[in-house]
């Protein structure tokens, strides 16, 4: 299997690492790292994919980032994010490849959008998912809103939500605040799962209608750059100054529990999680912050598996979310003996009314 990752920065090749995979099971094995070398690449971007390839595009415009990636194994298609921040000239595109001939298939530049409220050019391509027919869908972390792209390469706004902008899920982008939305993924049921940055919510969003809902966790991701979700169901998002999460739900993400938090190697700088065979989680030290600041010449780079708890501890969050409904339950009952109460009181006041009239 392998392992491949975008540079962020200058480079604008993709690489692909072999991973060696055992068929030990998660808690008694070592956790698999990986660490290369590479002058001033600073990755930000992580994928599976089955296919040993490498692929470069030396046309993509100058000095722009490569910022996420998806493979859709189906259509044997690399789909990469391509960036460039200012002060350079704005450019956002979806770039598609094929992983057999490792041609590029089309670039499509993504529209800005014609929203009176919305500052012009303010467009950040940030995260792209795919869904079973190879329709990606693309977060705007400036715009907050999320493109969608066909096969044939046609994009256009797919969802802008009240709820990616509202008071109380958002603060103001401006263009040093870039962080709305974030990191995306298809879920096969028809939605996609995507994380706003800026205030740790995560949302839910109907594949075909772009319609949104907040979904209910209890906690608030806060500095996430990633989400993937693995066979299980279960989501997993990652945050370079925080932490790696792991949620569930019973509910196909109206409601949801994290039911562990690790601790990841912040210094590192982590952007992105993907998952691996057997639901095997992997994340990218990129150390982006430095490329960010300019060119660090750090050569050294990785990828490193995260182990998590399989069996009793997993199971917490069933207890959480039985707690959950048993709370709601009592509140409900609450306001049901409350109103039951307010009733009978009118009922003998119109009783007692009546007999004094008699």
């Amino acid at each position: 299997m392998l392992i491949s990752f975008s540079s962020s920065h200058k480079s604008i090749t993709l690489i692909f690492f072999l991973l060696g995979l055992g068929p030990s099971s998660i808690l008694c094995r070592d956790s698999h790292v990986i660490n290369f070398r590479s002058p001033n690449l600073y990755p930000e971007s992580l994928a599976w994919d089955p296919l040993e390839t490498f692929i470069s595009d030396i046309t993509l415009p100058s000095n722009s980032s490569i910022l996420g990636l998806a493979v859709n194994s189906h259509r044997n298609r690399l789909l990469a994010i391509v960036h460039s921040p200012p002060p350079l000239p704005p450019f956002n595109a979806l770039a598609a490849y094929d992983l057999r001939s490792r041609r590029r298939i089309f670039i499509s530049l993504l529209p800005d959008s014609d929203d009176e409220f919305t500052l012009p050019n303010l467009s950040a391509t940030n995260d792209v998912a795919v869904d079973h027919t190879g329709t990606a869908y693309v977060s705007n972390s400036a715009g907050n809103f999320i493109w969608k792209i066909t096969t044939d390469g046609t994009a256009s706004i797919f969802s802008k939500s009240p709820l990616f902008t509202s008071p109380e899920n958002n603060q103001v982008t401006t263009g040093e605040n870039l962080l709305g939305l974030n990191g995306i993924t298809y879920v096969s049921k028809g939605y996609l799962l995507v994380v706003q940055s800026s205030t740790g919510k995560v949302f839910k969003v109907d594949a075909m209608d772009g319609t949104a809902r907040t979904v209910s966790l209890n906690d608030n991701l806060i500095g996430a750059d990633d989400i993937v979700v693995r066979d299980d169901n279960a989501a997993v998002a990652v945050s370079p100054m925080n932490k790696l999460w792991l949620m569930k739900s019973m509910d196909s993400w109206a409601e949801g529990v994290v039911y562990e938090r690790k601790e990841i190697n912040v210094k590192r700088f982590p952007t992105s999680v993907t998952v691996g065979e057997k639901g095997r989680l992997y994340v990218l030290y990129g150390h982006l912050n430095e490329g960010m600041l300019g060119d660090s010449e750090r050569e050294g780079f990785g990828i490193a598996e995260i182990r998590y708890r399989e069996g009793q501890d997993e199971h917490v969050w069933i207890f959480v979310l039985i707690g959950l409904g048993f709370a709601y339950f009592l509140f409900w009952r609450f306001l049901i003996k409350n109103l039951v109460f307010k009733m009978d009181q009118n009922q003998m006041m119109v009783t007692s009314a009546c007999l004094n009239y008699h």
